[in-house]
């Protein structure tokens, strides 16, 4: 029997273990979630939402419990992993009424026909969560296919099986046997409940594995929805408050080590203000602290050496290749980047145009509107953009050029209550959140008859 040990990042300690799932289990598992999911569908829509909302009160009571445990195994500050442990609970009880009232049935009427549209679920639905956020990812994707009546074949990420057990632990105090099922392991358990037969996938995480994914169900034509990677751009114009635009960039380019599908990781600034906006942000840069999540350190470790190694590999071919450090650079070590700031980075350099996922922000002067623009869409990612500027309506019309499925104005990409998280491009396939995300779970079914 194998064991998969979770290592903590910034030290290297055991945080735990969990036992590797045999790949000859799999077939059984699936088996065992398919005879479950017609009684979890007979409970009717109301019931499975009302059972769900049950673990709330748990959430609530384990979320100092869950912050640490997300910050011992995947590095995340304290503070950002309490965030992402309160809202597991906190907001769950209007998640899960928007989703009841996104699966209610639609009754269409016209010339003497009465059609009514219902969202079935579709069965088995097989989740596949990344390590960054390894508590409120699963969260986006349990809760709704468990809402519509699926029942779940759940593998986290390896590099955060304590977290995902915990969040299904949770789950299963209030469902009933085999609605939600965990399965521990790496590349190949992943692969194996993709070839599984499951009636979904819904993966979020890199590009490579999620166009694997897409191979892989277009034998069966397999539902899938994909969360994929990004490598985002930020455009900050003339008149731009260049303090606001410096302290989003440097937030949003550093938080959770840059480890962040939406992270900034590409910046374009036009000429006649990239001196003020480099200098600012290079400051912002050099005064955040490094070191153990636990400690309340602003930038935690790289989840691996491998991770980190992808990272500095980037900045060093970078600066091989011309680009300034203006920030950072050095004082690298163990699984630690220090927050590092580029200038002079050319379209054609690799931290360009490869997601870097790690602590760095890479500027890039422009001589115009234009200019940015194209830069900017020159990708084959389209997860979120920001735009930064001073005239609402000019940065609106900016931020309407651009290519991406989320762009934040002023501000980041996440939109109001009820609209989708989504990209575009080779960063999604389907979305997440609002009511038509929530249906990304069910079967349409249209049926009708003479009136």
């Amino acid at each position: 029997m194998g064991i998969l040990k979770s290592f903590n990042p910034a030290n290297q300690e055991i945080v735990g273990e969990v036992r590797v799932t045999p790949l000859v289990e799999i077939p059984d598992i699936i088996s065992r979630a398919r005879a479950a999911q017609s009684h979890w569908n007979a409970l009717g829509l109301e019931e499975r939402a009302a059972m769900l909302k049950k673990s709330e009160v748990i959430f609530d009571e384990r979320m100092q419990e869950h912050g640490e445990l997300i910050t011992n195994e995947m590095g995340k500050p304290i503070k950002e992993a309490l965030f992402e442990a309160k809202f597991l609970g906190v907001g769950l009880d209007r998640e899960l009424d928007e989703i009841v009232e996104a699966l209610q049935p639609d009754v269409i009427e016209d010339r003497g026909v009465r059609s009514t549209v219902y969202h079935d679920p579709l069965g088995v639905v097989g989740a596949i969560t990344p390590w960054n956020f390894p508590m409120s990812m699963p969260s986006w994707m349990l809760m709704p296919a468990l809402a519509a009546g699926n029942t779940v074949v759940f593998k986290p990420s390896e590099e955060t099986p304590l977290c995902g057990q915990a969040y299904a632990d949770v789950l299963n105090e209030v469902l009933p046997e085999d609605v939600l099922i965990v399965a521990h392991g790496a590349d190949d358990q992943g692969k194996a409940v993709v070839a599984s037969g499951v009636d979904m996938i819904a993966f979020t995480g890199s590009r490579a594995v999620g166009k694997h994914i897409l191979r892989e169900a277009s034998g069966t034509l397999t539902r899938v929805v994909l969360e994929l990677g990004g490598k985002d751009p930020m455009i900050v114009l003339e008149d731009a408050n260049l303090d606001k635009a410096a302290q989003f960039a440097a937030s949003n380019s550093f938080r959770n080590a840059g480890q962040v599908c939406v992270s900034t990781e590409r910046i374009f600034v036009l000429d006649s203000v990239a001196e003020e906006f480099e200098q600012t942000l290079a400051e912002l840069a050099s005064v955040m602290t490094v070191g153990s999540g636990i400690e309340g350190a602003d930038v935690g470790p790289m989840v691996n050496a491998t991770q980190r190694d992808h990272v500095l590999g980037q900045v060093e071919a970078a600066v091989a290749e011309g680009a300034t450090v203006l920030a950072g650079g050095k004082g690298h070590h163990d699984n630690f980047v220090t927050p590092t700031v580029l200038a002079d980075v050319t379209g054609d350099m690799e931290i360009a145009r490869a997601e870097t996922f790690g602590p760095v922000a890479c500027v890039t002067r422009v001589a115009s509107v234009d200019e940015a623009v194209e830069m900017a869409n020159d990708t084959a990612f389209g997860l979120g953009a920001v735009v930064f500027g001073g005239d609402e309506e000019a940065t609106a019309s900016v931020a309407r050029r651009l290519t991406a499925g989320m762009i934040g104005i002023n501000r980041g990409v996440g939109g109001a209550s009820g609209t989708p998280w989504v990209g575009a491009r080779e960063s999604g396939f389907g979305f997440h959140k609002s009511k038509d995300g929530h249906r990304q779970f069910t079967q349409t079914r249209v049926v009708t008859l003479a009136q």
